[in-house]
């Protein structure tokens, strides 16, 4: 039985699951000036929604769907190119599965903990986490949807003191599109791994790998 309260819980920025600490790309587009007001917040957000925000849904969704957890992290780092990003959606993983293993205990959650001592990638973990708490595809895919524009829209207002009201007016307006976008990743995890989108966003994976770079940042992607 699908619990509401469980997909509180792991779409509380406050589980700890690590997403706090990355920006989403959003650091980045701040310092190349992309990024100046609530308009580009929007703009970047939407972009990244359907792209990596759909690729990654689809994975969790195929997770919690049941889906082969090895053939979905294999498919996950097909659909990373950025080496910077891969390290980041293990690292985020790694610590998402920490988090998981101590609120939902699971046996496939330890299974795919032993297998992936260093991290799968995090929507795959998610997936599985969504699972084990009891939920489905459709609250797996909703839940990586938020965090996809979430996430930066919570760093903008830490890098640029942006007003938060505006960041979360930001967030409602594409509340539609996160459903649609949700709507659309588990439809395709339905069908099974190959038919798992690929959309790409390839200025985030340059930008990445410039931010990996970097001496001094305030996010560590």
């Amino acid at each position: 039985m699908t619990s509401r309260s469980a997909l509180l819980v792991l779409a509380d920025g406050r589980f700890p699951a690590g997403g706090h600490a990355h920006s989403g790309g959003a650091e980045a587009a701040v310092r190349a000036g992309r990024i100046t007001d609530a308009a580009d917040l929007e703009a970047f957000c939407r972009g990244r929604l359907h792209t990596t925000g759909l690729t990654s849904a689809a994975l969790a969704a195929g997770a919690a769907h049941g889906l082969d957890p090895y053939e979905l992290d294999a498919a996950a780092d097909a659909r990373t190119p950025s080496p910077a990003l891969r390290a980041a959606a293990r690292r985020l993983g790694r610590q998402l599965m920490r988090a998981a293993r101590a609120t939902w205990p699971s046996p496939e959650l330890d299974a795919l903990a032993a297998a992936f001592p260093r991290g799968a990638h995090q929507p795959v973990v998610l997936g599985a986490t969504a699972r084990a708490a009891g939920l489905g595809p459709e609250d797996a895919a909703h839940c990586v949807a938020y965090e996809t524009v979430g996430g930066p829209a919570t760093a903008v207002v830490r890098l640029l003191g942006l007003d938060p009201y505006q960041a979360t007016a930001v967030l409602a307006r594409l509340a539609p599109e996160m459903d649609g976008v949700a709507e659309r990743a588990v439809a395709a995890a339905r069908q099974g791994v190959d038919a798992l989108p690929a959309a790409s966003a390839p200025l985030l994976d340059i930008t990445a790998e410039q931010h990996a770079a970097w001496p001094v940042r305030l996010f560590a992607s």
